[in-house]
């Protein structure tokens, strides 16, 4: 399995279009643990092959997003990135997407059957930062998540080579290319449709 690797050569040898921000950013609403919420995330028992189960039956994959409260690149991926219509209607298509606590004290049963708070999986994943975004496999698996994940998103990145991360996924690209090339290939295309506005597949 190819997993995708930024750098920050590769970011800065992105086409111009990539740093280009959705003019569409609103106001998200806050939770009480103070997540920045929307209200098409999934509320899930947080079973995680249960729910990959469920999303397959849906055509779609599940996206996990460990938050923070204060965490400024979180409010900035709900206030920009998935208030843009293309992004926000795209994951909507093909994603289940689940918000996760990094400091959280839910119980999530990872893929190998074990149960563990929020704050505790995300030490058993290395998530370091906030946002960490982990797509999971198409089908149930035996595994962690770290271990399985098809892919991962260290951090917030810009909104085309955001939602190429997304396409990148639901389109299995994974198993053929690293995600720098796949962004490369479609990461213009990608800013052009955000910044118009126009709907992708």
């Amino acid at each position: 399995m190819i997993r995708p690797r930024l750098t920050r050569r590769s970011l800065l040898a992105l086409p111009a279009t990539l740093a280009l921000a959705p003019a569409l950013a609103r106001a998200a609403r806050l939770n009480d643990d103070g997540l920045h919420v929307q209200d098409w995330l999934l509320d899930s028992f947080l079973d995680l092959n249960q729910d990959i189960e469920d999303a397959a039956a849906k055509g779609k994959r599940v996206v996990l997003s460990f938050e923070q409260r204060g965490c400024i690149f979180c409010a900035e991926m709900h206030e920009k990135h998935l208030a843009s219509p293309v992004i926000a209607g795209y994951i909507r298509k093909h994603f289940e997407m689940i918000q996760l606590n990094m400091f959280g004290a839910r119980e999530v049963t990872d893929l190998d059957g074990r149960a563990l708070p929020e704050k505790d999986m995300a030490r058993k994943w290395a998530v370091a930062a906030t946002p960490t975004l982990f797509f999971l496999p198409p089908t149930k698996a035996a595994t962690t998540v770290r271990d399985a994940a098809s892919a991962r998103m260290r951090g917030l990145l810009p909104p085309p080579a955001f939602l190429a991360m997304f396409r990148f996924v639901a389109d299995r690209a994974y198993e053929k290319m690293e995600f720098p090339a796949y962004l490369a290939q479609h990461g213009d295309a990608l800013g052009k449709a955000i910044a118009a506005g126009t709907p992708i597949n």
